[in-house]
Formats: structure tokens, C-alpha cells, sequence
């Protein structure tokens, strides 16, 4: 048996943090759910800027919509939701088979909006009445400002992915955010079957604080991050609150582990896929970290429930002088920040091309 099919098995959803053009068109992404057992993918800025500007695949369909009066922002969701809807089809097969708990697409509304809710909320309402794909995710920041617009964006039964969570505060919250929304459907009488999952992000974790721990503790703060949430994610579906949530019909919010690509060239390149296996979890990764895996990984014991020594490790990191909700907090800012630069250089690139190709 290979890694990615021993992952998926043991229950934990292989999706891939990458989408572009070619790999739909060249039958990539397919033979990866055939082959490495992936289940579903996840987007950002900095994917498609990357996409369209280091390739031709996009030109013909930029100089269509330029024809047809689109520029910016708007010509660029007319081209993630072309990519996105293709994806979100050769998912569907899994989506139905497993009642909508898996085979989902992800799509970011502007990360301009992360502190903007009332915003927010209108982004995702026309981003997935415009989709029209039932597994497709409406990616939003999970900051202080964007939990109202999740909480609202369930009720209004728009499926959610829940991004730039990087502690276990912030995994509460967002999955609070999701149970509000879903207990207002309930009390409205409306159908229960709205998605989510919480994105928490790991290996910044580890980028963060390289040079400021010794060396035995060096690449070991994201995995003892991400089994503290895991622990709260058990707890959270053995409540009493989900418990009463999920006997109404509705599915779990997932947790999903990203930024699972290892920065530390001096780290194993599967680091973070080995040491966060778990059931009933996701982990989307970059595709050359899926490559990795499916060429020499291996799956050992799944994480411990109840977290293990995560405690103890981090209790280590608060004796080096690392401050976790300090830093949670900083790392969530700076996400933001950093999303925001993407997302700009990717209105440049669309701004670039399109004008290159009008004078062609």
C-alpha cells in the first residue's frame, strides 16, 4: 500500500494546496485522486498569481473577458471560478459519496475584507450563488472581525472554510462562529447540511521562532500547536453542544492542518505529514509535499487524542521565552498582512497581463 492511500485510510483527508490551469488540463489533478488518493484542494492569491504570471494558460481566456469589458478584480474571479467549478466537478463524485463531508474546492474572497464583515459577507454570498458548485468553499479569515461574517455566512448557508487560525483560541472561536450559524439554522427550521472546516496554519509556527530556541527544540512548536487543537477538536465533538448539533443532521467542522510544506531545509521534507496524521481530520499540502509523501512517506501512530506531551513541549517554549498567545496573535497579523500583499501583486500581475495582451 502507498502513503497517501495508508493516510487516507487511516482517516485522514489527503487535498491539495495548489490549483492552476494546466494540472486541469493535462489530466494532473486527476490522476492525482486516482493515483494518491486526494480528495479535495484548497486556493489562494499567491497560487493563482504565481499561475498567471509564470504561464501562457491563462492568456486566451484574459483577452475573452477583456473583449467582454472585465479587468481586475473581476476578471480574476471569472477566472478562479473557471478553475474552481472544473475542479469542484472531478470532486463531486467524492462529495456525494461521502454526504458532503469531503471532495470540497476552496475559493478566497478579497483578504482586503479580513476586518471588514459586513463586506465579507456580501463577497461570499455572490462568490457562491455565482460558483454554483454544492462543494465548494468560501474561504474567510478567522479574525476577531471575520467571525460575525462566518456565523453569517452559515446561517445563510454559504459553506464556509474558516482560514488564518493559528491557535487553539483561535480554532474555539471559529468552530463557536460555525455552531452559532448552525444552531440559527436550526431554530429557523432550515436545513442543517451547511460545510466547514478550520484551516489552522503549522509550519509558520516554526519559521517564527527558528533562531530565538535551542537547538532540541528546534521544528517542534508547529506539531505540539497542532496536537493542543486536535485535543480541543476531540473535546469539541464529544460536547454535549455538538452532540445535540449533529442528532439535527448537520456534518462536523473539519479541522484542517495547512502550511504542512516544511520551510527547514534541514528538517524531514514529510516532517509535519507524519507527525499531524489523525482521523477525522484534513491535511492540504503543497504538491511538492504530496509528491514527497507519496514517493518515501510512511504513516506511523496517529496523534494521541488527548494530545499527548504537547503541554509539557510548549511549557518548554514558555521557559525559552516564547509567548504562544503573543504569538498566535502576531502570526495571525501578519497572515493577514501577507495575504494582503498577495493579493495585491496578483491585481498587479491581472493589471500587467491584460494590458500586454491588448497591446499584442
Amino acid at each position: 500500500m502507498n502513503a497517501t492511500k495508508a493516510l487516507h485510510d487511516l482517516g485522514q483527508s489527503l487535498w491539495l494546496d495548489n490549483i492552476t490551469r494546466d494540472i486541469l488540463d493535462n489530466g494532473t489533478l486527476q490522476r492525482y485522486i486516482n493515483e494518491l488518493s486526494v480528495t479535495g484542494l484548497t486556493s489562494n492569491p499567491t497560487i493563482f498569481d504565481h499561475a498567471i504570471k509564470n504561464s501562457t494558460h491563462y492568456d486566451s481566456a484574459i483577452r475573452e473577458k477583456l473583449v467582454q469589458g472585465k479587468s481586475g478584480e473581476a476578471l480574476f474571479f471569472e477566472l478562479a471560478l473557471e478553475d474552481l467549478r472544473r475542479a469542484a466537478d472531478l470532486f463531486r463524485p467524492i462529495h456525494e459519496k461521502t454526504k458532503g463531508v469531503d471532495g470540497w474546492v476552496s475559493l478566497e474572497v478579497s483578504p482586503l475584507l479580513a476586518y471588514d464583515a459586513s463586506t465579507t459577507i456580501a463577497a461570499a454570498k455572490d462568490l457562491h450563488l455565482r460558483a454554483a458548485r454544492p462543494n465548494l468553499f468560501i474561504k474567510i479569515p478567522g479574525t476577531r472581525q471575520g467571525l460575525p461574517a462566518i456565523e453569517e455566512a452559515i446561517f445563510s448557508g454559504v459553506s464556509v472554510n474558516v482560514t488564518l487560525l493559528f491557535s487553539r483560541e483561535h480554532y474555539l472561536a471559529a468552530a463557536d462562529a460555525y455552531m452559532r450559524g448552525i444552531e440559527r439554522r436550526i431554530a429557523s427550521g432550515l436545513d442543517t447540511n451547511v460545510g466547514s472546516v478550520a484551516s489552522v496554519f503549522i509550519s509558520r509556527w516554526d519559521v517564527a521562532v527558528a533562531n530565538k530556541v535551542p537547538e532540541d527544540l528546534r521544528d517542534k512548536l508547529g506539531i505540539a500547536i497542532g496536537q493542543r487543537i486536535y485535543k480541543a477538536y476531540r473535546d469539541q465533538l464529544a460536547s454535549a453542544r455538538w452532540r445535540k448539533i449533529a442528532a439535527a443532521g448537520a456534518n462536523p467542522q473539519r479541522l484542517l492542518l495547512a502550511s504542512t510544506g516544511t520551510k527547514d531545509p534541514k528538517a524531514s521534507d514529510i516532517l509535519y505529514i507524519k507527525a499531524l496524521a489523525a482521523p477525522d481530520t484534513i491535511n492540504t499540502m503543497p504538491e511538492a509535499t504530496l509528491l514527497d509523501f507519496a514517493d518515501h512517506g510512511e504513516v506511523g501512530a496517529p496523534m494521541p487524542a488527548d494530545g499527548g506531551d504537547c503541554e509539557q513541549m510548549l511549557a518548554q517554549f514558555g521557559k525559552a521565552g516564547i509567548d504562544i498567545d503573543a504569538l498566535a496573535a502576531q502570526l495571525q497579523s501578519e497572515g493577514a498582512r501577507a495575504f494582503d500583499d498577495s493579493w495585491n501583486d496578483l491585481t498587479k500581475v491581472i493589471a500587467s497581463k491584460s494590458a500586454a495582451l491588448q497591446t499584442a
